[in-house]
Protein backbone atom coordinates (compact mmCIF):
# COMPACT_ATOMS: atom_id res chain seq x y z
CA UNK A 1 0.00 0.00 0.00
CA UNK A 2 1.38 3.68 -0.18
CA UNK A 3 -0.27 6.73 0.20
CA UNK A 4 -1.06 9.16 -3.33
CA UNK A 5 -0.77 12.11 -2.03
CA UNK A 6 -1.72 14.92 1.02
CA UNK A 7 -5.25 15.09 1.53
CA UNK A 8 -4.87 17.73 4.31
CA UNK A 9 -2.13 19.42 5.83
CA UNK A 10 -2.57 21.70 9.63
CA UNK A 11 -0.20 24.43 10.89
CA UNK A 12 -1.19 26.25 14.06
CA UNK A 13 -2.81 29.53 15.83
CA UNK A 14 -3.81 30.95 18.52
CA UNK A 15 -5.18 34.08 16.63
CA UNK A 16 -7.70 32.49 14.62
CA UNK A 17 -9.07 35.66 13.06
CA UNK A 18 -6.00 37.04 12.03
CA UNK A 19 -4.78 33.99 10.36
CA UNK A 20 -7.96 33.28 8.79
CA UNK A 21 -7.89 36.80 7.42
CA UNK A 22 -4.29 36.41 6.43
CA UNK A 23 -4.67 32.94 4.54
CA UNK A 24 -7.49 34.45 2.52
CA UNK A 25 -6.46 38.05 1.77
CA UNK A 26 -2.79 36.77 0.97
CA UNK A 27 -3.07 33.12 -0.40
CA UNK A 28 -6.55 33.88 -1.96
CA UNK A 29 -7.92 30.16 -0.08
CA UNK A 30 -11.58 29.82 0.56
CA UNK A 31 -12.68 28.61 4.10
CA UNK A 32 -14.64 25.55 3.76
CA UNK A 33 -15.81 24.57 7.46
CA UNK A 34 -15.27 26.78 10.49
CA UNK A 35 -15.46 25.65 14.22
CA UNK A 36 -15.50 28.44 16.98
CA UNK A 37 -12.54 28.75 18.46
CA UNK A 38 -10.94 25.69 17.48
CA UNK A 39 -10.16 26.17 13.95
CA UNK A 40 -10.94 26.67 10.03
CA UNK A 41 -10.27 24.66 6.79
CA UNK A 42 -9.52 26.64 3.80
CA UNK A 43 -8.95 24.84 0.53
CA UNK A 44 -6.20 24.59 -1.60
CA UNK A 45 -6.16 22.75 -5.18
CA UNK A 46 -7.32 19.26 -4.45
CA UNK A 47 -6.03 19.37 -0.67
CA UNK A 48 -7.26 21.33 2.36
CA UNK A 49 -5.11 23.46 4.89
CA UNK A 50 -6.16 23.27 8.36
CA UNK A 51 -5.61 26.22 10.85
CA UNK A 52 -6.35 25.10 14.54
CA UNK A 53 -5.48 26.55 17.73
CA UNK A 54 -2.66 24.19 19.74
CA UNK A 55 -4.83 25.05 22.97
CA UNK A 56 -8.15 24.03 21.91
CA UNK A 57 -7.11 20.61 19.87
CA UNK A 58 -5.33 19.09 23.23
CA UNK A 59 -8.78 18.77 24.45
CA UNK A 60 -9.94 15.24 24.06
CA UNK A 61 -13.76 16.65 23.79
CA UNK A 62 -13.82 15.46 19.87
CA UNK A 63 -13.84 11.81 18.18
CA UNK A 64 -9.93 12.26 16.99
CA UNK A 65 -6.94 11.82 18.40
CA UNK A 66 -5.72 14.77 20.14
CA UNK A 67 -3.23 16.76 18.73
CA UNK A 68 -1.25 20.13 18.61
CA UNK A 69 1.91 21.77 18.53
CA UNK A 70 4.28 24.96 19.63
CA UNK A 71 6.71 26.51 17.46
CA UNK A 72 6.77 27.73 13.70
CA UNK A 73 5.28 25.03 11.44
CA UNK A 74 6.04 25.05 7.61
CA UNK A 75 3.91 24.23 4.82
CA UNK A 76 5.09 25.25 1.05
CA UNK A 77 2.70 26.24 -1.58
CA UNK A 78 3.12 25.12 -5.76
CA UNK A 79 4.60 28.48 -7.59
CA UNK A 80 5.68 28.39 -10.80
CA UNK A 81 8.75 30.58 -11.78
CA UNK A 82 7.17 32.63 -14.01
CA UNK A 83 3.93 33.49 -11.31
CA UNK A 84 6.75 34.86 -9.02
CA UNK A 85 6.86 38.14 -10.17
CA UNK A 86 3.49 38.58 -8.87
CA UNK A 87 3.71 36.95 -5.77
CA UNK A 88 6.33 39.16 -4.93
CA UNK A 89 4.20 42.09 -6.06
CA UNK A 90 1.35 41.17 -4.41
CA UNK A 91 2.95 40.08 -0.69
CA UNK A 92 4.42 43.34 -0.87
CA UNK A 93 1.30 45.51 -1.46
CA UNK A 94 -0.21 43.23 1.59
CA UNK A 95 2.37 44.31 3.55
CA UNK A 96 3.89 40.81 3.79
CA UNK A 97 7.54 40.48 4.07
CA UNK A 98 9.40 38.05 1.71
CA UNK A 99 11.96 36.36 4.62
CA UNK A 100 14.49 34.70 2.24
CA UNK A 101 14.62 33.69 -1.26
CA UNK A 102 16.27 30.58 -2.31
CA UNK A 103 17.14 29.64 -6.33
CA UNK A 104 17.76 25.62 -6.25
CA UNK A 105 20.33 23.58 -8.22
CA UNK A 106 17.51 21.55 -9.62
CA UNK A 107 16.62 25.03 -10.70
CA UNK A 108 13.62 27.40 -9.75
CA UNK A 109 13.26 29.93 -6.94
CA UNK A 110 11.64 29.65 -3.56
CA UNK A 111 10.05 32.43 -1.72
CA UNK A 112 9.58 32.09 2.42
CA UNK A 113 7.58 34.68 4.52
CA UNK A 114 5.93 33.74 7.91
CA UNK A 115 2.11 33.95 8.91
CA UNK A 116 0.52 35.78 11.87
CA UNK A 117 1.61 33.03 14.01
CA UNK A 118 5.16 33.20 12.71
CA UNK A 119 4.88 29.49 10.55
CA UNK A 120 7.47 29.85 7.67
CA UNK A 121 5.43 29.38 4.66
CA UNK A 122 7.06 28.82 1.14
CA UNK A 123 6.04 29.26 -2.49
CA UNK A 124 7.86 26.66 -4.09
CA UNK A 125 9.06 25.47 -7.73
CA UNK A 126 7.72 22.20 -9.15
CA UNK A 127 11.78 20.96 -9.58
CA UNK A 128 11.79 20.20 -6.24
CA UNK A 129 12.02 16.78 -5.05
CA UNK A 130 11.39 15.15 -8.54
CA UNK A 131 8.29 17.05 -10.02
CA UNK A 132 10.09 18.93 -12.75
CA UNK A 133 8.34 17.98 -16.04
CA UNK A 134 4.90 16.30 -14.24
CA UNK A 135 1.79 18.15 -14.49
CA UNK A 136 0.10 19.42 -11.32
CA UNK A 137 -2.34 20.94 -9.75
CA UNK A 138 -1.64 24.30 -10.37
CA UNK A 139 -0.83 24.08 -13.89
Amino acid sequence: MRARQIFEACLYAEDLEAAAAFYQRVLGLEIVSLSAGRGFALRCGDGVVLIFNPQRTRINDMNVPVHGCTGAGHLAFLAQEHELPGWRAHLQQCGVPIEREVRWPEGGTSLYFRDPAGNSLELAPPTLWGFAGRRLASE
